[in-house]
Parts: structure tokens; C-alpha cells; sequence
């Protein structure tokens, strides 16, 4: 009976036929047998270097968060089916007009969303539709594996994370003081103050307050 062999598995059993493979055998059997992998982003840590990260947009143009070395980026982690993002970009939410009012000063804005395929909000035509239903002018990146969210430990949506021009994470927590608008007391924009913090001063005073939101949808 003839049994097929794979290219790899030939260059490997030639030795024991008195043969050699040749360097140019050697190396496509090597490439046969060894699948690339990609490297996932390292953790994110507040007072370190953000890590890089490059994730196609809803046009499936790759964006990377280095493209914007040098200018101050706001990363926003989105569903667009969770109340609260449904809150923070509707008529009267915080998220409305937030990026546009900031582009003006150079900064940039990302969405991420890291819902998994078939999660809730997930999926290139849902998120096409909510750019529009939320007047959204910035970009929103797809991240369905999880890789990049689970890297910056992003928890729920909205999760906000400020990087300053250096590349360093200065900020990681909530949108505000009053999820869905239901302050008791002053509503206080904790973006809009690390933002503030990082012009004036060139540090964050309140870096971490706990995120509050529906959890990320990841696969597992």
C-alpha cells in the first residue's frame, strides 16, 4: 500500500533512506511544519509604555496605536448595545460630542470593541450601523479574538484609557461620576479631567477610579 507523505515529513525520513535533503528542501519543510503565530500585545500597566497593538477598522483599514506616537490618545472600550455606551453616546450623553470636542486640541480617540463573534453588540455590520445611529466620527476597531482588551485588562463598556504623547498609559477607569446620568451630587468627567490634568500639569492626579458598565464580551 502507498502512503502520502507530506513534504515535511519526506525531508525528515530521507536520512533514513541515505539521502540528504537539500537547503532549499530543508527550509520550505520547515516552513510547512511550523505555523506563524502572532505576537499578542504585553499587559498594560498604568506609568509604563501602553502596549502597541494594530486592529482593522470597520473599513478594514489596520490602525495601530503607534500611528499616533506623539499625540495624546483616548482608547473608549465599546459595545454599542450595552445601556451605558447607549446612555453615554445618546442625545445627551457624555460620549456625544466628547471626541469631536477634543480632535479639535490634536487628540485622538479609538473604540474597541472586544465583543467576541455573536456576543451582544459584536460584529462588523452591527457597529457600521451604530457609527451612524451615534454620529461617531472617530474609529472603531474590531478586536473579536479579545487579545488587545484582555492585554489592557479592559473590563467593562465604556473603560477609558488615556495615553500620553510619550506612549505611556497615564489613565485607566470609569467615563464619569454618574453612570446613566443618575448623579446625586456634581457630575464630574473623569476623562475630560485627566485630559486637563495632561495639559496643565503633564500628570494625572486621579488615574484609576473603578470602571463602571456592562462587562466586556469576550469569547471566553
Amino acid at each position: 500500500m502507498i502512503r502520502c507523505l507530506t513534504l515535511a515529513s519526506l525531508v525528515l525520513a530521507l536520512p533514513l533512506m541515505g539521502c540528504s535533503p537539500s537547503p532549499a528542501n530543508a527550509e520550505a519543510a520547515a516552513k510547512e511544519s511550523v505555523a506563524p503565530t502572532a505576537a499578542a500585545p504585553g499587559a498594560a500597566t498604568l506609568g509604563e509604555a501602553a502596549p502597541d497593538f494594530t486592529l482593522n477598522d470597520l473599513d478594514g483599514t489596520p490602525v495601530s496605536l503607534s500611528d499616533s506616537r506623539g499625540k495624546t490618545v483616548v482608547i473608549e472600550w465599546f459595545n454599542p448595545d450595552c445601556p451605558f455606551v447607549k446612555y453615554a453616546h445618546g442625545r445627551k450623553g457624555p460620549l456625544r460630542t466628547l471626541a469631536a470636542t477634543h480632535a479639535e486640541n490634536g487628540i485622538v480617540w479609538l473604540a474597541v470593541n472586544s465583543g467576541a463573534p455573536g456576543k451582544q453588540g459584536a460584529g462588523l455590520e452591527r457597529n457600521k450601523k451604530a457609527v451612524v445611529e451615534y454620529a461617531m466620527d472617530h474609529p472603531v476597531l474590531l478586536d473579536e479574538s479579545g487579545v488587545v482588551g484582555k492585554a489592557y485588562s479592559a473590563k467593562t463598556t465604556p473603560h477609558m484609557f488615556v495615553v500620553n504623547e510619550a506612549g505611556v498609559l497615564v489613565y485607566a477607569g470609569a467615563l464619569d461620576n454618574a453612570p446613566l446620568g443618575n448623579s446625586t451630587g456634581a457630575t464630574q468627567n473623569y476623562v475630560d479631567a485627566a485630559l486637563a490634568d495632561l495639559s496643565k500639569a503633564g500628570a494625572v492626579s486621579n488615574p484609576s477610579p473603578k470602571p463602571y458598565g456592562c462587562s466586556v464580551k469576550y469569547g471566553s
